[in-house]
């Protein structure tokens, strides 16, 4: 036999031997992934974790599906992805348990550090130090969010991401992109295709034409609702079929499969990535025919609402027993692929394996619990020895020891209750519980409360503060904008904005006007009227190491994307704990306007469903620059409301744009006086300005303070201050009674302990409740005017002194 021929006879026998392994490891890993939603199941029944959600049932569509997730790849899926984390060695078994028990650790939970729920998952994008790993060389899991469908716009980014690298040259740094060539693979429950926010991202990515792979879990039911009640004719492929692209028109590419169908679902999968890949274009793979062993979740069982023909379709349809049916019945050159000896033997090992990483998993999470408990015991009952109230402290003792859950709340909570009842003794031991429950509070803050903000070198709060040089010029405020811009798209190719009327027109108000002919439409680009995945888009290049600047036209249309700010941007670095982000800038218009529609400004709402971004309310485009300035050198996300009556406002051209910096934080003195200090932001600011010149001719020195922004709010206490020398306060704000006006009295006399300072009560003049009347005299009577401003500031002092401010009406 010639030296080729057994070279030729080894290729094929070791092509042989790899296929059959292959086929073996895939089965293993599923026999893996259904056991430990099995005993994650038991776990949670038991007590030893909260909740559980898994992924039983789809295990072979994720295995084929994982076969081509490639480095550089991004996932945006949902709650029940533990087999494809697993086949791409993102998540072990033992981690996926840390999960559930809340292991608040990112070594043992690498997902979020015990901050989500089990079943949500996420990769490091990011080094210890807070800057960027090289994002092409490894897999990407965008973490996850629990609210249906909420991945959609983000997913929707991460795909866009491709494209931008694709098509511009100038920004192929090597850590984020090879040359486009990723994919943004989604996953979602065929229930929660009901939801606008898939088919607005489904609509935008075939716009856009986008690589996006999409996978539909399709079981059948939402939670207890059958999808013919959920999906028009039952099928969502059926339902998208106008999305389906043809020879003549862009659109989506539509793939069907059976989620237990192990061949199939390789060669669909194969097929589907390859034209994701190769083409640039969206495709969607709806897998039917998933079955669901264990019902939804754990909160309840789907022998309630599933009759018996269908449980046992269930059964016999399977994904793990069909597959181990196909192994049976397959033949590799007249032999087996396995024996049923050799699969019931990996099932059994699978079992055994998972219940030791199980209780692996369980020691590492309760070890450090238990010892904390020993400590706390030792101290309380030191305690015990020399408190008058020992009786009372040993029944603490006694609640930790006969303490069914373990948790450290259980010991913290009992030495705080030992301090209430030990307040008014002297005692050593006391010291020792205070300093230990210090030492306790800080790293439990650390643990569930570190990174709403970026804690990194680049934060934006690290910016140092560069004043705008001033030319004699004077301009509309939309040119101060507009050159601002250009010399940020000049010097950073890796800026994009986009949003409605944003491109070809230069926006609405026109601040970005010539900037797509200047800068092409790649870079600047209208968007349809779709708020959620311009915010969406806005994301996922966020987190794909591009600066995006997402338009939303009005500060009422926020609210069509407030649930996606909130859910996933303002919580990303946070739910990460700190091993993502997405530095996103959202840039909107607002505060005064006439009508229902487009004068609202409910800053309360955003400042409290915000926390994580920074809210930016300028009154003028100088300031509103430097706040882009500041921002696009610093990592954390951002809002920044333009003020609608600033485009026309002249105002002194600054020489050095794109340098200067406008800090966040840091309120500015407007007018300074000693009397009263009126504090406010924004377009409103603006009119306080004219009714401090009225005040003065009153009689009243007012000074005024600009916040500049509310998130955050006046960190080195600047109105505090103020308050030490006019000791009367006034907060002006067009929100609605009690709205962002109580955030700021809030920061202002509890946390600057600013009421120390206060010779009379505070006063907040704020808008109607309602919306705006339409035209000018609705906007009069509906938010503060400067009449409004001068008589109730006037009346402050008319109520201290009478003959020298006697009333005017």
């Amino acid at each position: 036999m010639s030296d080729q021929v057994q070279e030729k006879m080894g290729t094929e026998l070791a092509k042989h031997e790899a296929f059959i392994n292959e086929i073996l490891e895939d089965f293993k890993l599923a026999c893996i992934s259904r056991e430990t939603s099995l005993l994650g199941r038991k776990e949670v029944l038991t007590g030893k974790a909260k909740f559980g959600i898994f992924g039983d049932g789809k295990e072979l569509a994720q295995i084929a599906l994982a076969k081509q997730f490639n480095h550089g790849d991004f996932r945006s899926g949902y709650y029940r992805d533990q087999t494809w984390m697993m086949a791409l060695n993102l998540l072990s078994v033992k981690q996926f348990f840390a999960g559930i028990y809340a292991h608040a650790d990112v070594d043992s939970e690498p997902s979020s550090g015990g901050r989500q729920m089990g079943g949500h998952f996420s990769s490091p994008t990011l080094n210890k130090d807070g800057s960027w790993r090289s994002l092409k060389d490894q897999y990407n899991i965008s973490s996850d969010i629990s609210p249906t469908a909420g991945q959609m716009p983000r997913l929707l980014g991460l795909a866009q991401a491709s494209k931008v690298y694709r098509e511009n040259p100038a920004i192929q740094d090597t850590r984020f992109s090879n040359q486009g060539n990723e994919i943004a693979f989604g996953s979602i429950g065929d229930a929660s295709t009901s939801e606008g926010l898939f088919w607005e991202s489904l609509n935008a990515a075939c716009v856009l034409q986008v690589p996006m792979l999409m996978s539909v879990w399709d079981d059948g039911y939402g939670i207890s609702v059958s999808k013919d009640k959920q999906t028009v004719k039952a099928s969502i492929s059926e339902a998208l079929a106008g999305f389906q692209r043809t020879e003549d028109k862009p659109g989506l590419q539509i793939f069907n499969t059976k989620g237990w169908d192990y061949v199939h679902l390789v060669k669909t999968y194969q097929e589907a990535a390859k034209f994701a890949r190769e083409q640039h274009v969206p495709v969607l793979v709806h897998v039917e025919e998933v079955t669901q062993p264990q019902g939804h979740s754990t909160s309840g069982s789907h022998e309630r609402y599933k009759n018996e023909e269908r449980l046992q379709w269930e059964t016999d349809f399977d994904c793990i027993l069909k597959f181990r049916e196909w192994i049976l019945s397959f033949e590799v050159e007249g032999s087996p692929l396995a024996t049923e000896e050799q699969l019931d033997a990996i099932a059994k090992d699978a079992k055994k394996f998972v219940r030791t990483e199980q209780k692996a998993a369980w020691a590492e999470f309760i070890q450090p619990i238990e010892e904390e408990r020993v400590v706390v015991k030792d101290l309380l009952n030191k305690l015990a020895s020399e408190s008058a109230n020992s009786a009372r402290i040993k029944s603490l003792i006694a609640d930790i020891d006969n303490a069914i859950d373990p948790y450290r709340k259980v010991g913290i909570s009992s030495a705080r209750k030992a301090l209430q009842i030990c307040r008014k003794e002297n005692l050593a031991a006391k010291t020792a519980i205070q300093e230990w429950l210090e030492d306790q509070m800080r790293d439990n803050g650390e643990r569930y409360s570190s990174h709403l903000y970026s804690e990194s070198q680049w934060s934006p709060l690290n910016v140092e503060a560069v004043a705008p040089i001033f030319s004699d010029e004077k301009v509309d405020g939309r040119v101060v904008l507009k050159k601002n811009f250009e010399a940020l798209f000049s010097w950073h190719p890796e800026i994009l904005t986009f949003g409605e009327d944003t491109g070809k027109i230069g926006g609405v108000n026109q601040s970005m006007e010539g900037m797509q002919e200047q800068f092409g439409e790649l870079r600047v680009s209208d968007t349809g009227i779709r708020e959620a995945t311009i915010l969406g888009q806005g994301i996922g290049m966020a987190m794909r190491g591009l600066r995006p600047i997402a338009e939303i036209q009005y500060l009422d249309y926020l609210l069509y994307a407030l649930q996606i700010m909130s859910d996933d941007l303002a919580t990303v670095h946070y739910r990460s704990k700190g091993q993502q982000k997405a530095p996103l800038i959202v840039r909107t218009r607002g505060h005064r306007l006439e009508g229902i529609w487009h004068s609202g400004s409910p800053m309360g709402t955003i400042i409290n469903a915000l926390r994580g971004i920074h809210v930016c309310v300028p009154r003028n485009m100088v300031t509103a620059a430097g706040l882009y300035n500041t921002l696009i050198q610093g990592d954390d996300p951002a809002l920044v409301i333009e003020p609608l009556n600033g485009y026309r406002t002249k105002e002194s051209l600054p020489t050095n744009l794109g340098v200067y910096t406008t800090p966040l934080g840091v309120p500015e003195t407007v007018i300074e006086g000693s009397d009263v200090t009126i504090v406010s932001y924004g377009s409103t600011c603006n009119l306080a300005i004219q009714a401090c010149k009225e005040l003065q001719e009153l009689g009243i020195d007012a000074e005024l303070i600009d916040v500049v922004t509310l998130l955050p709010f006046d960190v080195d206490h600047a109105i505090a201050e103020s308050l030490k020398k006019t000791n009367r306060l006034v907060i002006i704000d067009e929100d609605v009674d009690g709205g962002a006006s109580a955030f700021m009295l809030k920061k202002i006399l509890e946390d600057q302990k600013g009421y120390n300072y206060l010779d009379s009560a505070p006063l907040s003049i704020t808008a109607k409740d309602h919306r705006p009347a339409y035209g000018t005299d609705g906007d009069y009577f509906s938010k503060p005017s400067i009449d409004d401003i001068v008589e109730q500031v006037y009346n402050v002092f008319n109520e201290v002194n009478p003959k020298d401010y006697p009333a005017i009406f």
